[in-house]
């Protein structure tokens, strides 16, 4: 079992590069070396959540959610090393938290999490959980449910086949939502997770961490406005207006509304600054949707 090796003197970020030790992708032949290279398989999470973890039952980097396409580039007891298709972030997670691809994705899920039951009842035992941004794949719908073609009902009000209009809105959805480091769901998110799942919400493709994402925007010029995203050393939050802004922060462990001046300071005076600008996503979607 192993790691990805240190990035190499091109400058490879570990957090994107499909390679570990003893395996490379075939697009990185010729640029790092390794004993060997693949294509690599397609699969899908087929669990509701999975960390990306920096090795095999390693330290948590990122999430990954129910339905996302995925790439296996190496395994190794019980263990898959895996790039995301969203947003290229490679980890390694279970190997029996992936199934296959071959049914079309039709929906994401758009409430900050649902229930899924046996059957089209809600009055019936749940059989499992989903986080917004669940990718679906369903085949029916009837009696205000939608069925999934891996098994299972969940709410038809709590599915889209659009992306929504407003990630601000969608990160409002999340308030309380607790703190948890390398988070990407309405069960544990983070700074950089909260910026991803709204984005994400509404088709705007973003990375996920807060130095990937301020590389990925342009820089504000003028006044901060609703979705712009406003950066520190290792933190992101979302401008609610010119004034507030909507973050995941472990200062009160939990997704909160706070005054961007008054963050501005507080972080200040904590020295975990300074201020590093805003940035402004273009919010015409531009991600694969559902």
């Amino acid at each position: 079992m192993s790691d990805l090796a240190s990035p190499p003197a091109g400058g490879f970020d570990r957090r994107l590069t499909p390679a570990t030790e003893r395996v490379a992708h075939e697009s990185l032949r010729g640029r790092i070396e390794r004993p060997a290279y693949t294509a690599g398989r397609h699969a899908r999470l087929s669990a509701a959540l999975a960390d990306l973890c920096r090795a095999p039952d390693g330290a948590r980097d990122r999430q990954v959610n129910f339905g996302a396409d995925l790439t296996v580039i190496d395994e190794s007891g019980g263990w898959a090393f895996v790039q995301a298709h969203a947003d290229g972030y490679c980890g390694w997670l279970r190997a029996d938290a992936l199934g296959p691809d071959d049914a079309p994705i039709t929906h994401r899920l758009a409430s900050p999490a649902t229930h899924l039951y046996p059957e089209p009842n809600m009055k019936l035992r749940e059989i499992g959980s989903l986080s917004l941004g669940a990718r679906l794949s369903l085949v029916e719908f009837r009696d205000g449910f939608a069925r999934l073609a891996t098994g299972g009902w969940v709410p038809a009000q709590h599915v889209s086949d659009r992306p929504a209009p407003d990630p601000a809105e969608i990160a409002l959805s999340l308030i309380g939502t607790p703190y948890l480091w390398g988070g990407n769901s309405r069960f544990g998110i983070d700074c950089s997770g909260l910026a991803q799942a709204a984005l994400g919400a509404c088709g705007v493709a973003c990375p996920g961490d807060s130095d990937m994402q301020r590389d990925a925007f342009a820089p504000v010029e003028g006044q901060i406005r609703r979705n712009d995203l406003l950066f520190w050393p290792g933190h992101v939050a979302l401008a609610l207006d010119g004034a507030q802004m909507i973050h995941a922060t472990a200062w009160r462990m939990s997704v909160i509304i706070e005054p961007i001046a008054a963050a501005i300071a507080r972080i200040d005076a904590a020295e975990q600054g300074p201020f590093l600008g805003a940035r402004r996503p273009s919010l015409v979607p531009d991600a694969a949707f559902p």
